[in-house]
């Protein structure tokens, strides 16, 4: 995958993009400590769907609005997400609210930051409701009953698939990319 420095503010933001030219991309949102080549594999499987991924490297200390920016730079100005563990804590506030940039999103390890967690705790109550098709993969990190509770605060297409693995990114690519794929599409 080809990397690009961009500067958001003071600091610089490892972006990896490839994939065919096409009018559909996919951001893509890592787990914090992930490697940088976790989605390598889901990539693949994107690409040969004919769609265009953008994956940060790390998310340490990147919030929605340095998002924005790098896809500004990057001329994106339509994107379907998709996020895992803390990447999808992120990947949830920065597609909160009203029907706009983000087309769909795809998140796993992580239900919607204002539904009570396994251990009761609420991860953050501010985060609005979405207005997109969202599928959340429930795996070993996540159960199903917190997965099932966040439809509540989506306001679009909502399902849920259970996956038992820990890193739904590098043990059950084939269902990540497929999932991603099947929001991209129109039917």
């Amino acid at each position: 995958m080809k990397s690009r420095q961009i500067a958001v503010g003071d600091r610089e933001w490892t972006v990896r993009v490839d994939g065919p030219e096409s009018r559909h991309s996919v951001l893509l949102l890592p787990d914090a400590g992930d490697p940088a080549d976790v989605f390598d594999q889901v990539c693949a499987r994107l690409h040969n769907s004919d769609l265009r991924t953008i994956v940060v490297e790390s998310i340490d200390g990147l919030e929605p609005a340095g998002i924005h920016a790098i896809l500004d730079e990057l001329a994106v100005p339509y994107t379907h997400v998709a996020g895992r563990g803390a990447g999808a804590q992120l990947a949830w506030k920065l597609c909160a609210g009203t029907f706009g940039r983000f087309i769909s999103l795809v998140v796993a390890d992580h239900g919607h930051p204002a539904v009570p967690g396994p251990d009761g705790v609420i991860a953050d109550p501010e985060v609005r409701p979405m207005e997109l098709p969202v599928t959340v993969i429930a795996t070993k990190r996540l159960s199903r009953a917190v997965a099932d509770t966040s439809g509540r605060y989506i306001y679009g297409e909502f399902r849920v698939v259970q996956v038992d693995v820990d890193n739904v990114a590098t043990e059950a690519d084939h269902e990540l990319a497929t999932e991603i794929v099947l929001r991209t599409s129109l039917w």
